[in-house]
This record gives structure tokens, C-alpha cells and sequence, in this order.
């Protein structure tokens, strides 16, 4: 009985690790696929477009002040020259990029 459950248990901690992974990279794909242009890979802000729209960096210390509702409601209904892509991405899909651009920011 106590095996069952020590692998239960594991199971479920393996399955929520790859379902972590899983987010992280669907979120790193999507950002790669919809937000490097502005934001750079790195989410500095430093590409042409980004230098061009004045577009903030993920460290600047008031982005790093947002919540991850804050920044998934701008991902979805867009800010200033940023479009929202609420329309295009589930909620699933931006909660994702949020928490990879949270990566970016340490």
C-alpha cells in the first residue's frame, strides 16, 4: 500500500514538472514567434523595432512591478502601439508567454 502511493505521489510531481516544462516551452515559442521583433530574444528591448517604438524593457523596474494578470492583460487586449493578441492566442497560451517572460526577467 505505502508503494502505491510513493508512486502515485511521484507520479503526480513528474507530471506536474512536464506540464511546467511544457508551459515554459510553449510560452518560449510563442514569444520567439510573436514578440522578439519588438521585445528581442532576450526581452531587453533592444532590436530596431523595439528602439523604434520606445518599447520598455521585461527588466525595467515598472514592468518588473506587474503582476502576471497585469501582463497577461496586456498580452491579450495589447497596449499603446503593442496589439493584443487575445484573438489569436488561448488563455492557456498567454498564460505561458507570461511565465516565460517572468524567465526572462531574473
Amino acid at each position: 500500500m505505502n508503494r502505491q502511493k510513493t508512486v502515485l505521489v511521484t507520479l503526480m510531481f513528474a507530471g506536474l514538472a512536464t506540464s511546467t516544462v511544457l508551459a515554459q516551452s510553449g510560452g518560449a515559442d510563442i514569444y520567439k514567434s510573436k514578440c522578439t521583433m519588438c521585445h528581442a530574444a532576450d526581452g531587453s528591448a533592444n532590436s530596431p523595432a523595439g528602439k523604434a517604438m520606445k518599447t520598455p524593457s521585461f527588466k525595467d523596474p515598472a514592468v518588473m512591478k506587474m503582476s502576471s494578470a497585469e501582463l497577461a492583460g496586456i498580452v491579450k487586449a495589447g497596449k499603446g502601439r503593442m496589439p493584443g493578441y487575445g484573438a489569436q492566442l488561448s488563455d492557456a497560451q498567454i498564460k505561458s508567454v507570461v511565465a516565460y517572460i517572468h524567465t526572462l526577467q531574473k
